[in-house]
């Protein structure tokens, strides 16, 4: 990883990265999980974090290597994998790749290999639970996304306007605190979710902007129609320009809609997608998450539960 990467791990928001890590963040606060704590010493501040009790501080990828007792390196690759930041292969990088695959070398998504195992999509009893019952997610949207089980990981496909298979993002759904929650998604580059939805909509429609495919599986289920970006960190300003170009979203009076997540990522992604409106003529309708509801996904659940 060049420092340009490294720098993109740090400048995540550390407070996302602590609630990754299983530390419930309040207030920019948090048990320290270095010391028997027990009043929250632990404290974030200009994207660092510093304990007034013991001592230790550092940025994203310390706290990341001391959390999960991992080297350097191995912090890094965690850091990457769940925020969906890309880290360039070998043969990106002009170095001859090391890959299993052959003269393709990693970054190269061959679709082929992977189409079966969307065909007939098979859930799991633990991700029908996750999706069904903890999300309440329409069993109609679930087909339509054709989400599938694989081991540990729910399987999300990523597919062009027209249908193609273009990229898969895996879940982790098992126990072991070690795991990534999320895999990025395996193909060339990093893609908007969702994006057939693009080609169904229709003059003056509204189009909702959500942070993650969980949060779109969500807003598909209460009847909105939503495209997703992979994070809030990889919200790609020329992709979705070409996406909507494509679909002619400038031709047919669309409504943009977001509800921001209930944190710095959240409101880092609004800002983003704010200034790729102004910049494009479209207007941009924020929708505020009540008391108590993270993201949309929390909201939608707790509105069927």
């Amino acid at each position: 990883m060049d420092r340009i990467q490294l720098q993109k791990l740090r400048d995540l928001p550390i407070e996302g990265v602590a609630e990754r890590l299983n530390l419930r963040v309040e207030r920019h606060k948090c048990l320290c999980p270095f010391h028997e704590d027990h009043h929250a010493s632990l404290s974030f501040r200009n994207n660092r974090y510093k304990c007034y009790a013991c001592g230790e501080r550092g940025d994203t990828i310390s706290l990341a290597m001391k959390r999960l007792g991992k080297g350097f390196i191995e912090a890094c690759k965690w850091l990457a994998n769940e925020s969906l930041t890309p880290i360039p292969s070998p043969r990106e990088r002009g170095e001859k790749s090391p890959s299993p695959y052959g003269e393709a070398g990693r970054g190269l998504f061959d679709a082929s290999r992977y189409e079966k195992y969307f065909e007939h999509p098979w859930l799991s009893p633990r991700d029908c639970k996750f999706l069904f019952e903890k999300r309440r997610l329409h069993p109609a949207v679930v087909r339509y996304c054709r989400l599938n089980s694989f081991r540990d990981w729910l399987q999300i496909p990523y597919y062009s306007q027209e249908g193609k298979l273009i990229g898969i993002q895996r879940r982790y759904m098992g126990t072991d605190p070690a795991q990534p929650r999320f895999r990025f998604p395996y193909g060339k580059g990093c893609h908007l979710y969702g994006l057939p939805v693009l080609r169904r909509l229709g003059q003056n429609d509204s189009l909702y902007i959500a942070e993650g495919p969980s949060d779109a599986w969500s807003l598909l289920s209460s009847g909105c129609r939503a495209i997703a970006t992979p994070s809030a960190t990889l919200f790609n300003k020329q992709e979705m320009l070409r996406e909507f170009q494509e679909a002619d979203i400038f031709g047919k009076g669309i409504t943009l809609h977001i509800f921001p997540d209930k944190d710095d990522a959240g409101t880092y992604l609004y800002g983003q997608l704010l200034d790729f409106a102004n910049e494009n003529g479209l207007c941009l309708v924020r929708h505020n998450l009540p008391e108590g509801c993270k993201d949309f996904a929390d909201y939608w659940a707790a509105q069927k539960a």
